[in-house]
């Protein structure tokens, strides 16, 4: 460990504490005080949208300013405007019956803000995902301290400046450095602990937390499939999956991981999402519109990918391309696998890169049972003009979140909680489903001076016993 990293350690506890204190000071911060926050995020996101993007663009090597203003800073803006729109009701407290064995009183639900939570964020959508749980962790009424990835440096330091211009260090504040740094940031004692990445790491966040009882969130990934129906249009289904694929070159966590389409359709379908890929990006090493490979080290990756598939005998779809100035501008071009090898790392690890294998099936049952027999996805996506056939293909499967004839969309709707079930993740967020993350529902029994309960206490007699029959029933 460095020693600038042991400072940042340090001045990270003391964050830490200096924020508990000012959230007990301010334990129950009022919607006008929670807008405001909010207001901030939305108001740095405006004006500095241009450099946001120009970071992030720096960051990858290349990628386009409409990419990060859609998926980054509009994303951001457009939750801020969706939660102050909904924080009244949020907030309100929710009475509930009480059974006529303990009447008379008064039952309550209160929604208060856990307190200090940990945001840490990952390096593919490197400004969108630190600032949307922010939001919802500001619209809850907490503070929050941020440890951004440090793959995307430039995009940290933008953020901890803007951040540190727009709110008090007790109140959010960013934390920048390493592997180490984050490995200590996971061990805070924090309220509630939100990460976003991997799987891998995942488990190693919940690990650090559970030592303190910390409470988590785990936005993961996994392999999300997209099924093609037999009769679904070949073209449509191309360019949807083809659009979700290269937006980011395929470094989201929803992108379609792999396509299973009817046996000997494979090869049809795969040329026509390359023919796809010609049309929006022309040029893949020069194309401003085609995002590159966020390292060196995931560049190899993936190139390490589509070799060992190759040397399995998969065949290999690209559009015509220079490879050597692809190579130089970190850019992998458009591929399509045609059905790799079962055990090739593209079909066992997620691929995070704009790489699809095609894989053929029978029958539609033998493709949900491919499914299932894996841990369930993010995400996953049906191609069907039946919609009882869409909903059964559903009703056979399991995943975080799903579409219908369309990927990507269904993390944009604000209103639809977004997250994992099983290794892809724990708990979910956006619109209320981020406020009930951070939110603490506190139950609240009142009753007057005096309540027939004393009558139970021994020595039990005839009360107590009709009651315990009432109850019985």
């Amino acid at each position: 460990m460095s020693e600038a990293e042991a400072k940042q350690i340090e001045r990270m506890k003391t964050l830490l504490a200096d924020q508990k204190a000012a959230f007990r000071s301010d334990r129950h911060r009022p919607i006008e005080k929670r807008k405001a926050d909010l207001d901030r995020i939305a108001e740095l996101c405006r004006k500095n949208a241009d450099a946001i993007a120009e970071a992030i663009s720096r960051d990858f090597g290349n990628r386009a300013k409409q990419e990060s203003v859609i998926a980054e800073i509009a994303f951001v803006i457009q939750d801020v405007a969706h939660t102050k729109k909904h924080l009244a009701k949020w907030m309100k407290p929710r009475k509930v019956g009480v059974p006529l064995t303990l009447m008379p009183g008064k039952a309550t639900i209160r929604r208060e803000p856990k307190g200090v939570v940990g945001i840490v964020s990952p390096w593919n959508y490197p400004f969108q995902l630190a600032m949307a749980p922010l939001v919802a962790a500001l619209g809850a009424g907490c503070r929050a301290l941020i440890k951004p990835s440090e793959l995307t440096p430039a995009t940290a330091e933008i953020m901890k400046s803007l951040i540190a211009d727009a709110f008090e260090e007790d109140h959010v504040s960013v934390i920048t450095g390493g592997p180490a740094v984050g490995e200590a940031f996971s061990k805070l004692k924090f309220d509630h602990l939100f990460y976003t990445g991997s799987t891998q790491v995942g488990r190693l966040v919940a690990l650090a937390a559970a030592d303190n009882l910390v409470p988590v969130t785990l936005e993961l990934g996994g392999k999300s499939p997209a099924i093609v129906t037999p009769g679904y249009p070949k073209d449509n289904a191309a360019k949807s999956i083809g659009w979700g694929k290269l937006f980011n070159a395929g470094q989201t966590c929803v992108a379609p991981d792999y396509v299973l389409a009817p046996k000997g359709s494979e090869r049809d379908l795969g040329e026509a999402i390359i023919k796809v890929a010609q049309h929006q990006y022309p040029e893949a090493a020069s194309d401003d519109a085609y995002t590159a490979i966020v390292s060196d080290k995931h560049y190899e990756r993936l190139a390490g990918m589509i070799e060992e598939a190759r040397q399995g005998g998969a065949e290999i779809l690209q559009p015509e391309h220079d490879a050597q100035a692809a190579q130089a501008a970190r850019k992998i071009p458009p591929t399509v696998l045609i059905n790799p090898p079962e055990d090739a790392k593209v079909m066992t690890e997620e691929i995070f890169g704009p790489i699809l294998p095609v894989v053929g099936y029978t029958e539609l049952d033998a493709a949900t049972d491919y499914i299932a027999d894996r841990d369930h996805p993010l995400a996953l996506y049906v191609y069907s003009t039946d919609k009882a056939q869409a909903e059964e293909l559903l009703d056979r499967t399991m995943s975080g979140g799903a579409g219908v004839n369309i990927n990507l969309l269904h993390l944009s709707v604000p209103d639809l909680p977004f997250g994992g079930v099983g290794a892809s993740g724990q708990g979910a967020y956006h619109g209320e489903s981020g406020f009930m993350t951070f939110t603490h529902e506190r139950s609240v029994f009142k009753t007057g001076k005096w309540h027939p309960s004393r009558l139970l206490a021994p020595p039990y007699g005839k009360f107590a016993e009709n009651i315990a029959k009432k109850q019985m029933k």
